[in-house]
Formats: C-alpha cells, sequence, structure tokens
C-alpha cells in the first residue's frame, strides 16, 4: 500500500497501471477467440450445424416419399388382386346381382389389408360391406369422399386433404363394377396416410436427437483433436519463447507422423540449426578474432611503454611498431573479406579462360619463393566467375604451399574441366600439389577452419587464409578439398561449376 504522503498524482498512476481482473479477463477472451484452434473449431461447428440442418428435412422428406411409394403400390397390388378374381368370376355365365353380392361378401372376408388401408364397396350407390368393418369418419358413408365416390362411372384414382388430423391424407382408387355391361357398383382400394406420416415423423424426431448427438460428440471430439494436431505450433510457440542469444538449444521433438505440421518442425528444428551453427561460428569467430587481435596490441603497448630516449632504440621499435600494425591491419582485412562472403555482391563476375587465367597466376606465384614452379593445363575451356576473389583465393594456396616446401620441392598448379559427381554437368578443377612436409590427419580435419594453424608447423599468416579460399568457393557455388600425407606432400583441389 502506498503511504500517506504520497502524491495522489502518482497513486493514481500506479493503480490505473496495474492489471484489473476485468482486463485480463478481456486479454484471455480475446486470446482465446483468436486462437486457431478456436477458428477451426468454429468453422467445423457451422459446417456440421448446416449440414445436419439440411439433412433433417431431406431425410424427412425422401421417408415421406418412399412411404408414398410404398403404400400406391400396396393399393394396385391389393386393386390388381380383385381385379383378377373378379374377371375370373365374371367369366362364369348368367351371373346375377345375388350372385356378386356372395362374391363379394366371400371375398372381403377373406382379405387381409394392410395398415391403414381399407376396402369398401358400393352396390346400386349405396355401402354394402368393408373391409375393416370399422371405417373413419372421414370414408364413411355420410362422407362428402363416399358421396364422390357414387358418380365413378371408371376407374378413378386420388388423394383428399382430411381434416382429421389421426386420419389425415386420404388416398384411394376406385374401380366400377360392371355386371352384364351394366354398373352396379363400385370397389375402392382406401388408404389413410396419417399412421405411416406419424411413424415418419417419430423416425424424423429419433434422428434429429441422434443427429445432436452425434454432432455434440464430434465437436468434443473436433475440439480435443484440434488441439492434439495443433500441439506442435504450442509447442513451437513455448520453445521459440525460452530461446535467447545465450541458449539457441532447445527444439521441438520429432513426431512420428507426415504433413505440413511435421514439416514445420522440421522446418524450424533445421533453422535453429542454422541459427545455432551460426551464433557459435560468429562467438568462436569473434574469441579468436580478441585473441588474435590482443597479441599485437600487447607487443605494441609494451614497446611504446618502455620506449627510451635513444634514437636508434626508438627506430627500433617504431619498426616494430609499424609491423605490427601491418599484421593486425591484414588480419582486420581478411576478416572483413569474410564477412562480405556472405552477402548478394560480394562476387562481380565475368567469363575467364582458364587456360590464360592459370599461366597469370603462375607468373604472380613465381614472386612468392624460390621453388620448382610447374603449370599442367589438362584441357582447355571458360568459366563465369570473379577473377579477382579466385585469384586471390588460388594464391593464397599457392601461399601456403610456398611456406610449407623447401627450395628444392615442386609446387603444381594445374586445371582442367571434368563431369560432375552425377555426371549431367561439368565443373572446372584448380589444383596446388606440391611435394612438401604434408599435413597431419589430425590438422587436416581442422585446416579450414577460422584462425587455424597446423599443431606441428609454424605459419606466419592469420590463419584465414584457407577460410577465405573456402568462403570464395562456396560463393562460385564450388568447393575446396584436400588429400595430403606426411612427408610425401599435399593437394588443395577447388572446384567450380562451368556457370
Amino acid at each position: 500500500m502506498p503511504p500517506k504522503h504520497q502524491p495522489t498524482e502518482q497513486r493514481l498512476a500506479e493503480n490505473s497501471a496495474q492489471p484489473t481482473d476485468k482486463s485480463l479477463i478481456k486479454g484471455h477472451t480475446s486470446r482465446f477467440w483468436g486462437e486457431t484452434r478456436t477458428r477451426i473449431f468454429l468453422l467445423y461447428t457451422v459446417l456440421m450445424v448446416l449440414l445436419s440442418g439440411l439433412t433433417v428435412p431431406v431425410f424427412r422428406y425422401l421417408l415421406f416419399r418412399q412411404i408414398d411409394l410404398r403404400v400406391r403400390a400396396d393399393l394396385n397390388e391389393e386393386r390388381e388382386d380383385f381385379t383378377t378374381a373378379y374377371e375370373i368370376w365374371e367369366a362364369a355365365p348368367d351371373q346375377t346381382l345375388p350372385e356378386l353380392k356372395s362374391f363379394i361378401s366371400n371375398y372381403l372376408v377373406e382379405q387381409v389389408p394392410e395398415d391403414d388401408n381399407f376396402h369398401i364397396v358400393l352396390l346400386d350407390r349405396k355401402f354394402f360391406r368393408s373391409n375393416p368393418f370399422s371405417l373413419p369418419a372421414p370414408i364413411q358413408s355420410k362422407s362428402a369422399l363416399f358421396q364422390q365416390w357414387k358418380d365413378v362411372t371408371t376407374f378413378t384414382r386420388g388423394e383428399e386433404r382430411s381434416d382429421d388430423p389421426d386420419i389425415g391424407n386420404v388416398l384411394f382408387k376406385a374401380e366400377p363394377l360392371m355386371l352384364n355391361g351394366v354398373q352396379r357398383g363400385v370397389y375402392v382400394f382406401v388408404h389413410t396416410a396419417a399412421g405411416e406420416r406419424q411413424e415418419v415423423l417419430i423416425g424424423v424426431s429419433l434422428f434429429l436427437w441422434m443427429t445432436v448427438g452425434v454432432v455434440t460428440l464430434a465437436l468434443v471430439l473436433a475440439w480435443v483433436g484440434t488441439g492434439y494436431l495443433l500441439m506442435p505450433l504450442r509447442t513451437l510457440s513455448r520453445t521459440a519463447r525460452t530461446i535467447s542469444d545465450s541458449d539457441l538449444s532447445a527444439r521441438i521433438p520429432k513426431r512420428q507422423q507426415n504433413g505440413e505440421l511435421s514439416e514445420l518442425i522440421d522446418t524450424f528444428n533445421a533453422m535453429m540449426d542454422r541459427i545455432q551453427q551460426a551464433f557459435d561460428s560468429q562467438r568462436a569467430f569473434t574469441n579468436d578474432a580478441g585473441h588474435e587481435l590482443r597479441t599485437p596490441i600487447t607487443i605494441i603497448r609494451g614497446h611504446l611503454e618502455l620506449l627510451g630516449e635513444d634514437p636508434q632504440e626508438r627506430q627500433g621499435t617504431v619498426e616494430l611498431v609499424i609491423d605490427e600494425l601491418d599484421r593486425m591491419g591484414r588480419l582486420v582485412n581478411d576478416m572483413i573479406l569474410l564477412a562480405k562472403s556472405e552477402r548478394k555482391d560480394f562476387l562481380t563476375l565475368e567469363t575467364i579462360d582458364i587456360e590464360s587465367f592459370a599461366a597469370a597466376l603462375l607468373t604472380k606465384a613465381r614472386a612468392l619463393a624460390s621453388r620448382n614452379w610447374t603449370l599442367k593445363i589438362e584441357s582447355k575451356g571458360r568459366i563465369v566467375g570473379d577473377r579477382q576473389r579466385l585469384t586471390g583465393a588460388l594464391l593464397n594456396l599457392l601461399r601456403n604451399a610456398a611456406q610449407h616446401t623447401q627450395p628444392h620441392d615442386t609446387i603444381e598448379l594445374g586445371c582442367g574441366i571434368k563431369p560432375s559427381q552425377h555426371g549431367t554437368t561439368q565443373q572446372v578443377e584448380f589444383w596446388v600439389r606440391d611435394t612438401g612436409e604434408g599435413i597431419s590427419p589430425a590438422d587436416q580435419s581442422r585446416v579450414f577452419a577460422r584462425f587455424a594453424r597446423g599443431q606441428q608447423r609454424r605459419s606466419e599468416g592469420s590463419g584465414l587464409g584457407l577460410s577465405i579460399v573456402a568462403a570464395i568457393a562456396a560463393a562460385h557455388k564450388g568447393k575446396v578439398s584436400l588429400v595430403s600425407a606426411p612427408g610425401v606432400g599435399s593437394t588443395f583441389l577447388l572446384t567450380l561449376p562451368i556457370d
């Protein structure tokens, strides 16, 4: 609690800066609705509700349609059975009305109509018999529909809407009864649709509740499944928050599956490997550079602190300081060159004739030291590259060979065009081969590292020469390799694509 003497404005400012419960709830709510998981779930919910909402009326229509077709088929079948039996009876000679009544009575007794089906017989425009005996009000003898059937003279079919919800629509087929060429009555096949429709509505209701349950279960499973599927994204977010410039080792565990998320995990982990490698390389480079620069600075400072009044001594100190400063300048230039090698404008490309280029290099190399210099041209051709950068790289290799050979040793500069490793394209090879002391296997694995020097030999350079060669080769989409054995000599091979 702030002290009583604290200014009111300051207390108000502090209170306003503290998050309230309402602001926290609002922040969590905003974050919840903005999450990818929530958006996917909402989209899935909308689609499921819409599709389920469309499914119920379609299902209801199809059921009604199927029942209607079945009812009409049943009425047709019952009519055909009656027509067949009546034609057989009518074919007998001297049939009379009493015999017709007897035939109708016997036929109705033997029939078992389908549910909600009724057989009604009218003789001489009056009700005669029915099966079942009890008839609903809309089709009884006093109904309007019954009065309509009295006037039937030809086969008639129809459907009438009933006001009674327990009856529903009434479907009928009316067949005239002819006896000796005279119509004596009407046989009516009737179906009341309320029963089947009620069953359909019950089925639709059950289907609706089942759909609601299935959709609810599907949404719950979708929410859980979406959370599981998007777990790598949350892991990615948590991992990214734990990464700092002092700790780049965090990675997302690899999942045993394929797809976009698995590819995202691989891409992120590969990116972090490259970043960690770059940071480690930069840190090591900074440490090595500091170590390399510390020595000449210490030498210069020590000599300047002990600088006396003797002119000859002062002259020697000045020369030593200038020499150390020159070495520092070369080191800084090499470091700047390595830094520039990763830029897109590092190279200035031109077409280079490898034969004349190699001959000019050998001329410059002869001034490095007194050695048995030789030139070997295996094939002629042209490449596209940066003449100045390639000259510097190969002169570094030639200078390195001169430093580790004796006057009687041979240093060979060669070039040629050979197929690539896959054989689909051609590439240019430059090599510098010497018969000097060679390089031990322990040094060969680190010879291209920055500030690397052989453990058993001394070098006047900064330790960046071969690193510069490797950087220039990489900028040309090429590579540099080494084959060496102690006491036999060394061969540095610079391989570059033609274009």
